[in-house]
């Protein structure tokens, strides 16, 4: 179990490192687009469309593997006055909406990226599958994350960063 956890901090640090390379590619990008834009007055429109292309991969990727559950923003005043039991019951409601829904639009988002191949972007010719892609690894990977926060509740297990869970760290 030891070596699945070390595997998985491996793996967390290495989507980190992704993403980090791509803000720097984001960055790169709009230092190039604002420099010939307004020193050389020559418009840079693929600057523009990858600057773009890396803050959706960004986010969805971020989304994905390097936001923990503690991390993410959340108005839970209502879940902050329940008791353990019935947070509980209202993390797994939560949970199986959530894995209903990315379940059921899974199928559709699969046959809508496949689709897109027919299209390129306007400026860097990238296919719309590959650019949209990243929002079915987000969406498996949210599936993934649901299902275990789901499994976690129902068996009452500690998730750190949970409301249930803050109760017992307290």
């Amino acid at each position: 179990m030891e070596r699945l956890v070390s595997l998985g901090a491996w793996l967390r640090r290495r989507a980190e490192n992704i993403a980090a390379l791509m803000l720097a590619v984001m960055f790169g990008a709009f230092i190039v687009q604002v420099a010939f834009r307004y020193l050389l007055n020559l418009p840079v429109g693929g600057a523009s469309e990858l600057t773009i292309l890396m803050w959706l991969w960004l986010v969805l990727w971020g989304a994905a593997f390097v936001l923990r559950e503690r991390d993410e923003i959340r108005f839970d005043f209502v879940l902050s006055l329940a008791g353990r039991r019935l947070r509980r019951g209202m993390s797994l409601i939560a949970c199986a909406a959530l894995l209903l829904l990315y379940g059921y639009s899974l199928p559709a988002v699969w046959d809508y990226v496949t689709f897109m191949k027919i299209q390129d972007t306007s400026y860097l010719d990238l296919r719309y599958d590959w650019v949209y892609a990243i929002y079915i690894i987000f969406a498996v990977a949210s599936l993934a994350r649901y299902a275990w926060l789901f499994w976690a509740a129902a068996t009452g297990r500690h998730v750190t960063g949970d409301p249930i869970a803050q109760e017992d760290e307290a």
